[in-house]
């Protein structure tokens, strides 16, 4: 199990993987990839919970790496990386001719 904040998309996220009759990792839930899609971390823990046990402290400490961030902001590289991934826009919008 996974779990924590992404300070570019702003979401808690909570990712379950079980093992295969192969061995292989299989995604079973993968949930906070979009923007504010997990806004507390009591949401992404019930994503996880039925998977595993939750420390009681899991919340409090969430909490603590979502405001550990508060100061940060976006570089050119993570804005680049949001515009391709919610608009499907990897540069910046340029101007149309004439305009």
């Amino acid at each position: 199990m996974t779990v924590g904040w992404d300070r570019p998309l702003g979401t808690f996220f909570a990712q379950a993987v079980a093992i295969d009759e192969e061995g292989e990792e299989e995604v079973i839930v993968w949930e906070g990839s979009y923007p504010g899609e997990l806004p507390t971390p009591r949401s992404a823990i019930a994503v996880i919970e039925r998977y595993c046990d939750v420390p009681e402290s899991l919340v409090r400490e969430l909490e603590t790496d979502r405001l550990a961030t508060l100061a940060q902001t976006d570089g050119p590289n993570q804005q680049a990386a949001k515009r391709a991934l919610i608009i499907g826009e990897a540069d910046p919008p340029r101007p149309k001719p004439g305009t």
